[in-house]
């Protein structure tokens, strides 16, 4: 049964991929650009998923299809590429009968305090909001046509070990492993949602390879504690053996370095979300599967410091 990832490069693919060989298959294709074996009996296909005749190649034979691409923090590439290989993974998906397993994010989710359930209203905050938005909508869009089995998999914010590219990783973990001092955007007593990458990765696998999780919506498994920053941060300097010590940074910083910086005008759109409380539940995953084990902040942030002194 072959099971196939779209965009096999980043941490979550790269996860996926060794979840899916451990547990579900050995049949497996990794498909990008430059596509890189993570598990032995990989096949390894390079195509960019721009290109719908070279990504319905890709897809051929497939009995599931995860889409877990990415690309980089810029507004206008995300405009202008995202939704595009979007559609070409869909299309190619019902021209080969196969199931179709979507990654998705937040940032189509409102910026406020709310619990975020899988019910949560789609009301973006910017440009790159609205983009996910929309990708969102064509997946749901499929979903209801019904030609192929279609599911979800939403995750908030990373943190994790390896490659983990998230904003806690650059300013908490990694600062810590080079011997800095922590930074925290925004404010640092709101509560955040953090998902571990290996389990949001376990997470995909499993409901990919479960027949009745298609049709839905699921938000990825979290552990329930949801810390402040200042919590976190915390955490972090205790494992590295460290004083607890951070600085805030705050809106008006983010707003002069970006009149020099494009990466930081092109993050700018996501501070609100740092502004209040992110409270993103997962109980529906968990109920469905209640002997998934969810990794602690904890146990998350030691493995980080193992992994980086073992580097």
């Amino acid at each position: 049964m072959m099971q196939t990832i779209l965009g096999a490069n980043g941490q979550i693919a790269v996860e996926l991929a060794h979840e899916l060989q451990r547990n579900h298959t050995r049949d497996l294709r990794l498909v990008s650009r430059n596509p890189r074996k993570v598990n032995d009996t990989d096949v390894v296909v390079s195509a960019d998923l721009l290109d719908a005749r070279r990504t319905a190649k890709a897809v051929e034979g497939s009995s599931i299809v995860y889409f877990t691409a990415g690309l980089p923090l810029d507004t206008a590439l995300w405009e202008e590429q995202f939704p595009t290989m979007l559609k070409n993974a869909l299309d190619a998906c019902r021209a080969a009968g196969a199931k179709f397993a979507y990654f998705d994010n937040t940032y189509m989710y409102p910026q406020d305090a709310r619990l975020l359930t899988e019910q949560a209203p789609f009301a973006p905050v910017g440009r790159k909001g609205r983009v996910r938005a929309r990708m969102a909508t064509m997946v749901l869009e499929e979903m209801a046509r019904g030609d192929i089995p279609v599911l979800i998999a939403r995750a908030p914010e990373f943190y994790g070990p390896g490659k983990t590219r998230s904003f806690t990783n650059a300013l908490v973990t990694d600062k810590l492993e080079a011997g800095k001092s922590p930074r925290v955007p925004v404010r640092d007593d709101t509560r955040r949602t953090l998902i571990w990458t290996p389990d949001a990765s376990r997470g995909l696998a499993l409901l990919g390879n479960t027949p009745d999780a298609y049709g839905q919506t699921w938000h990825l498994p979290c552990c329930d504690d949801r810390p402040t920053y200042r919590e976190f941060v915390t955490m972090a300097c205790e494992a590295f053996g460290r004083p607890v010590s951070y600085k805030v940074i705050g809106k008006w910083a983010f707003a002069v370095a970006g009149i020099f910086s494009s990466q930081v005008r092109e993050i700018q759109e996501l501070l609100p979300r740092y502004e209040q409380d992110n409270l993103f539940d997962s109980s529906k995953f968990k109920h469905r599967f209640p002997e998934f084990e969810v990794m602690t902040y904890r146990e998350g942030i030691n493995l980080i410091r193992k992994g980086a002194s073992e580097a």
